[in-house]
């Protein structure tokens, strides 16, 4: 059998990164529906990493409420990820959740040549503790910036303009599902098109300093046509 060479060297850290909220309002469909959405997307997610064999997708989680901890600590490859269910309880320290990623997204922790990590936080509600000084600690860092950072708010009470300063683009907008259905649809393309587009050879150039920009996306299509009787 003939071995590749430098095999190690041509493949690049990619961090995706759940941020999810499990506060008391998710209690019930919210977070079952969140559970469930993120296990099902996880065939496709293995799917898309298989098909960039440059990246090395690596998965992990933060869980916030009343306090914010890692749900999923070790950076896990893609391959060997499985989603632990949240529960839910207490209040929504988001900005917590945010001083926690940052911690994880500074230089040397990040490898240089690595690609620009995922963030994706679902919330559906609003913020109770400093969330603009957690968002101020994540967009200090060069890897706070060149993140592609995404939303999703989970039903109609979430504040989209919280969410839509986490993304930091007016270009891309929180997405906002409705229902289960809508949930799995946003959490399928954040794991599969928005993997993609990040861990593409063109996403990052092996040298080059973080910029302050995401990688240019296209959003999914909404359906702005949802049944009163078909929401969270």
């Amino acid at each position: 059998m003939i071995e590749r060479p430098n095999v190690e060297l041509t493949t690049r850290p990619l961090h995706f990164i759940w941020i999810a909220d499990c506060s008391g309002s998710m209690h019930g469909e919210r977070i079952n529906s969140l559970n469930f959405a993120i296990k099902e997307a996880l065939p496709a997610m293995r799917d898309t990493a298989k098909d960039n064999p440059n990246a090395q997708v690596l998965c992990r989680a933060i869980s916030f409420e009343s306090n914010a901890k890692w749900h999923i600590a070790t950076p896990t490859p893609v391959d060997d990820f499985n989603w632990i269910d949240l529960s839910t309880g207490g209040v929504t320290s988001m900005g917590a959740a945010l001083k926690l990623a940052a911690k994880e997204l500074t230089i040397d922790k990040m490898s240089e040549r690595a690609l620009p990590p995922v963030l994706v936080l679902l919330s559906d509600g609003e913020p109770t503790d400093d969330f603009q000084q957690g968002l101020d600690e994540l967009m200090a860092l060069p890897w706070g910036k060149k993140a592609v950072r995404l939303s999703i708010a989970i039903g109609n009470d979430a504040n989209l303009d919280v969410l839509q300063q986490f993304i930091g683009h007016n270009e891309l907008q929180p997405l906002v599902a409705h229902n289960a259905a809508e949930l799995v649809k946003f959490i399928k393309w954040a794991s599969t098109q928005v993997l993609k587009a990040a861990s593409s050879p063109e996403s990052q150039k092996v040298g080059q300093a973080p910029s302050n920009t995401n990688v240019p996306l296209a959003m999914p299509p909404v359906n702005n046509n949802v049944a009163v009787t078909d929401v969270f």
